[in-house]
């Protein structure tokens, strides 16, 4: 099988051609008008950013991709699913408010905001794949009727993934709550006391209340909690942590197989695209963003799931950490920089076993446009 082409455009920019324009020149390289319908609704999938939050992808930016799919004849629609942790995204009314004051507003993107699980994330299609752990995954219904679909993830360092990008972007951030449980049900933090001083801060932020202090220590309580992690980089004093074992493996490969059942009826109406922009060390779901651990990079840009992470990954990793980032180690060009900032987490799993169950391929071509 012949590698997959991956595009990628820097962000050199002249009088000739600027990088918005940029934007649409690599969606168009890397045949986007392939896979959008005439009159058809396209889901622009994307992470509008925690409130706080300032690494996520510019809306200016966005808007190409919404332009362009509106000339190639179809309806586009911005779209993400609620979150399960006590944030702003928690109900489409706060994701919607927290979208547009983040400046995914329509007057900017020309494009309107649909949640694609409903009010508090309850509406869903139960999608039958039979994979090794899911049978029966569970997607926002809007994204999953949506005609085509358009990923537009921004890349970055994850602490239960090692990075996300276009596969979380899918298998994440397409499921409704339901799946989200799913994904998240065999990971249990656990409280380190000598470390903890009981602030309270993972008590406050918890949205299941699975977290109390008593004798001025934090507590978890395993019949509430529902694994979504949040905890561990809300704890300033690293008390926090999973507790490290196949659990993490597991929760990859749930994600990969619920990325597969996002592009089960897509077959060819799908594209992704990664921006290597603002590369923070944790997600954009946090109220706040690190500094980011190497130089903005560029965007890339794929119909293969696969191959656009592992060039994501490359790219990263083959520069030189920034001064003045979290980064502990491995700063040299060449060095893995996500096992440095979670060294305890494999990344490859997720990118092994998506190309196990034929997301996609690892082997690449990279195409400078």
């Amino acid at each position: 099988m012949a590698p997959s082409k991956v595009y990628f455009a820097d962000l050199r920019a002249s009088g000739k051609e600027n990088l918005l324009t940029k934007v649409t020149r690599l969606s168009d390289t890397s045949g986007l008008k392939d896979i959008v319908p005439p009159r058809g609704l396209v889901a622009i999938k994307l992470h509008f950013g925690e409130k706080g939050n300032a690494a996520f992808i510019r809306p200016i930016f966005i808007r190409q991709i919404v332009e362009r799919v509106r000339a190639l004849g179809a309806l586009p629609f911005l779209t993400d699913t609620n979150t399960l942790y006590a944030g702003t995204r928690g109900n489409s009314v706060s994701h919607i408010t927290t979208a547009t004051e983040n400046g995914f507003a329509y007057s900017v993107l020309s494009a309107p905001i649909i949640i694609a699980d409903g009010m508090r994330g309850s509406s869903y299609k139960a999608v039958r794949i039979n994979q090794e752990i899911i049978t029966t995954a569970y997607i926002g219904k809007e994204i999953a009727e949506a005609d085509a679909l358009v990923s537009v993830a921004h890349f970055k360092g994850h602490e239960l993934s090692g990075f996300g990008g276009t596969i979380k972007n899918l298998g994440m951030g397409c499921a409704s709550r339901r799946g989200k449980l799913v994904q998240h049900s065999d990971l249990s933090p656990k409280v380190a006391k000598k470390k903890c001083v009981g602030c309270g801060d993972c008590v406050e932020h918890c949205a299941q209340s699975a977290i109390s202090i008593l004798d001025e220590k934090a507590g978890i309580d395993s019949e509430k909690c529902i694994g979504c992690g949040e905890c561990i980089l809300i704890c300033s004093n690293k008390a926090i942590d999973v507790q490290w074992n196949a659990d993490v493996g597991l929760f990859q490969k749930k994600m990969v197989e619920y990325a597969s059942a996002v592009l089960r009826d897509k077959k060819g109406r799908a594209a992704f695209l990664n921006f290597l922009t603002h590369i923070s060390p944790a997600c954009d779901c946090y109220g706040h963003n690190d500094a980011p651990i190497v130089q903005d990079i560029g965007m890339m840009a794929s119909t293969d799931p696969v191959a656009i992470e592992q060039a994501s990954v490359d790219l990263v990793n083959r520069q030189e950490g920034l001064a003045g980032s979290c980064l502990p180690a491995n700063r040299e060009a060449g060095g893995d920089k996500f096992r440095a900032l979670y060294p305890k987490v494999d990344w490859t799993i997720q990118l092994d076993h998506a190309e196990k169950i034929g997301l996609g391929q690892r082997e690449y071509e990279l195409v400078t446009i």
